[in-house]
């Protein structure tokens, strides 16, 4: 029986005769589709992107590519400023006030203590008040101030001191009736004994961890005070520098505003707020939501720290409704809760830790509490409580040697 003989192989010759002659069979309509489907693959020229375009098209182009630019570098320095914080504990604090807490009709010293035992804050931003302190010229009453001190010695936790004419809470600046019609080559010197007079009594206390000078200083458009002008800040951050010049000094710089703080005083550190959500009374008169990613702070953070090398705290994480033009006292909780609910605050604290950056202190605990006591509802405590239990650092806050 003979065998097969294996087919013979084409030449490529003979391959490329017969695609020839399968190409003549196209119809005009199978070649239109042909054609079509092949442009939809087609690399443009380069001068349909450019040389054809208009200078309205070209000015847009060029806005477009600065644009991306700008967004992808800010990103890539906010990721990259995340990473270098990661290892590095997450400290979260809160601002206190005992005027802020009996403005609320709360007892303060059973309301720090309560932050301390049930919400397990150990980390406190306090204020030094000029006109709660110096009443009379001169004369200087400290009771208050000690026993928040010796509440926060008392469970090794740390505080940051707020200094200064300008500190938090309206009208910003807290200057006594006394010197209010004096002008400002009277009152400064005095304002400067006055500093001087608060960092002597507490610079050796074990809780004492920065000064934070000047709330947020150049923000000319909210608060009542007499005087902006940097040389001001310049010398009272050399004044403390002299006083105190082993405890870290914190100032603050904008909230949402691009820049970085290259100007005078360079201090150990800065501080930034963060609001979210607030009432705009002044245009839309609506509630607002700042749009602002949390990696937009982490920039700011990273930024500033190849520009200046210094870090950047939240000083400011707002944690209490903004509601509209009334104190939150004066409106219902679910007039309140437009602003700032449960959820929202859990996701507020979420919002800070993602930033980066790892000492976040909150604003507005004291009415949490006042929530709780008195109207009943616990929910923002319970909610805030929740949040920071697994995300608080007792080792973190530990005495200064």
């Amino acid at each position: 029986m003979k065998s097969k003989k294996p087919p013979k192989k084409p030449t490529k010759a003979e391959l490329n005769r017969e695609k020839a002659m399968l190409k003549k069979q196209y119809g005009p309509k199978e070649r239109r589709l042909y054609k079509r489907l092949i442009n939809r693959f087609r690399i443009e020229k380069p001068k349909f992107w450019w040389k054809e375009r208009n200078l309205l098209q070209k000015i847009g182009l060029i806005f477009l590519a600065i644009l991306i630019l700008i967004v992808s570098s800010s990103y890539g320095i906010a990721r990259w400023y995340i990473a270098t914080q990661s290892h590095k504990e997450l400290k979260f604090g809160a601002t206190f006030i005992p005027s802020y807490a009996r403005s609320f009709g709360l007892e303060p010293k059973s309301t720090m203590q309560a932050m301390i035992d049930d919400l397990n804050l150990r980390h406190f931003r306090l204020v030094s008040y000029w006109n709660e302190i110096e009443k009379t010229p001169g004369q200087y009453d400290f009771r208050e101030l000690d026993w928040q001190f010796k509440k926060a010695e008392a469970v090794n936790a740390t505080v940051s001191l707020a200094i200064g004419l300008r500190q938090p809470r309206w009208p910003e600046c807290h200057m006594p009736s006394w010197a209010e019609n004096q002008p400002m080559d009277v009152w400064y010197p005095q304002l400067k004994t006055f500093m001087t007079k608060v960092m002597e009594r507490y610079k050796n206390s074990p809780a004492l961890d920065s000064y934070q000078l000047e709330n947020e200083f150049f923000l000319d458009v909210f608060g009542i005070c007499p005087d902006f002008s940097r040389d001001r800040l310049i010398d009272e951050a050399k004044l403390v520098k002299e006083v105190d010049p082993e405890t870290t000094l914190i100032i603050s710089r904008s909230n949402n505003a691009l820049g970085l703080p290259i100007g005078q005083p360079q201090p150990d550190r800065f501080g930034i707020s963060i609001y979210k959500r607030v009432w705009d009374a002044n245009i839309t008169k609506r509630y607002f939501e700042y749009p602002f990613p949390a990696w937009f702070y982490a920039f700011l953070a990273g930024a500033g720290k190849i520009v200046t090398g210094k870090d950047l705290i939240v000083h400011e994480l707002q944690a209490e409704p903004w509601g509209p033009n009334k104190g939150i006292n004066e409106i219902s909780i679910e007039e309140q809760n437009k602003s700032l609910n449960a959820e929202r605050l859990t996701d507020r604290i979420k919002f800070g830790k993602a930033t980066g950056m790892r000492e976040i202190d909150l604003w507005g605990v004291e009415m949490w509490y006042w929530r709780k006591v008195a109207l009943g509802d616990p929910s923002l405590w319970e909610a805030g409580k929740e949040a920071l239990r697994d995300q608080q650092c007792n080792d973190c806050y530990l005495p200064r040697d």
